[in-house]
């Protein structure tokens, strides 16, 4: 508790807290905040422009607000489709209003969302991908793989990584050099080709959860031999102080000496480097779905959603599909400077300071 009021003293920490908190909000609820589900396509409206929203009528009225629909055209000029909104009907926006049907959290049917339109009205707020759907939908479904895959991971590495550090530092001698020179070849293996190499010899069968469990436990097995190491130094240290003397003096097992006494004097490191791995997993994760060795289409995640945005004419013309390496950008960024921050926290010279 003392931790997050010294956080939120902070404005940046603060505003980063808020952003992420937003961010996690808006995912969790991402069913009933979307304005269609995550198969909703239209093929007619492929690259659609994002849809304007108006409050004031042609005369000059204050109205509710309303959205046209775009018509598709093709210049023969230029040998291209165009979109041109068709102002001969308006579509009323409606809010908490029932949309097409969805189960809340997996489990709970429901029709109702934040924000529809009325019947055989479209409503792409940041636009449409190349299939017609919509890119805000999508960054909402998309998010809930790309920002959850790094807490999943670090559920897997960090157990692993405190065990081993712990047991190769308290007991030292052959045990810690033999455990050690292990944990430097595992580090020694190039974790993004390897990446690379095992999700390119993936059975092409498998389906877009299968990949992401296993790009979270290649994440994870990947990633503990650098932790364990750093807990393994905090450990040497740590096993030399009287609390832990005391306990071997009493009977108590080597194991629970470690698991009781010694590795609960890490907790400062380990939730500043939680913090500031979670970052590197969202990274690696939104490079691989950008490769297309990651998350498959149809299921959205930033990083396979990015991907069309890396040809020139999407950059320059359709600039909404930039909007999940934005989101990438804010989320990396934002929990970099928390975990900036809580290690400025725990820091004893930054106390002094």
């Amino acid at each position: 508790m003392n931790l997050l009021k010294q956080l939120i003293k902070d404005k940046f920490s603060l505003i980063a807290l808020i952003i992420l908190v937003l961010i996690y909000t808006a995912l969790l609820f991402a069913d009933f905040i979307a304005p269609y589900t995550k198969d909703f396509s239209d093929r007619e409206l492929s690259y659609v422009p994002p849809s304007p929203i108006f409050t004031i009528t042609s005369d000059g009225k204050l109205s509710r607000p309303y959205t046209y629909n775009y018509k598709r055209e093709f210049d023969p000029n230029l040998m291209e489709t165009t979109y041109k909104l068709d102002r001969s009907h308006k579509y009323y926006i409606k809010f908490l209003s029932k949309g097409m049907p969805y189960k809340a959290f997996g489990i709970i049917p429901m029709k109702r969302h934040l924000i529809t339109v009325e019947n055989e009205g479209r409503l792409y707020l940041l636009g449409g991908d190349i299939n017609g759907r919509d890119v805000f939908s999508r960054l909402l479904f998309g998010g809930r793989i790309s920002m959850t895959i790094g807490f999943l991971a670090l559920f897997v590495l960090f157990p692993i990584g405190l065990l081993y550090g712990g047991i190769s530092g308290y007991f030292g001698g052959k045990v810690d050099i033999l455990m050690m020179r292990f944990a430097e070849a595992v580090m020694s293996i190039p974790s993004f080709y390897l990446l690379i190499i095992l999700a390119a010899i993936l059975p092409p069968n498998m389906t877009s959860i299968q990949r992401f469990i296993l790009i979270v436990i290649i994440l994870a097995l990947i990633g503990w031999a650098g932790f364990a190491r750093v807990v393994r130094g905090m450990v040497l240290s740590i096993k030399t102080q009287e609390f832990v003397e005391s306990a071997k003096a009493i009977g108590l097992s080597d194991i629970k000496i470690i698991l009781k006494h010694i590795l609960p004097q890490t907790t400062s490191y380990v939730i500043v480097a939680m913090t500031l791995s979670v970052p590197g997993y969202i990274l690696s994760e939104s490079g691989l779905s950008f490769l297309g060795l990651g998350i498959q289409q149809p299921d959205a995640s930033w990083g396979n959603m990015l991907k069309e945005a890396q040809e020139y004419t999407n950059i320059l013309y359709r600039p909404w599909l930039l909007t999940p390496g934005f989101l990438i950008f804010v989320a990396v960024l934002s929990f970099n400077l928390i975990g900036d921050t809580i290690r400025d926290i725990l820091d004893p010279k930054s106390k002094v300071r």
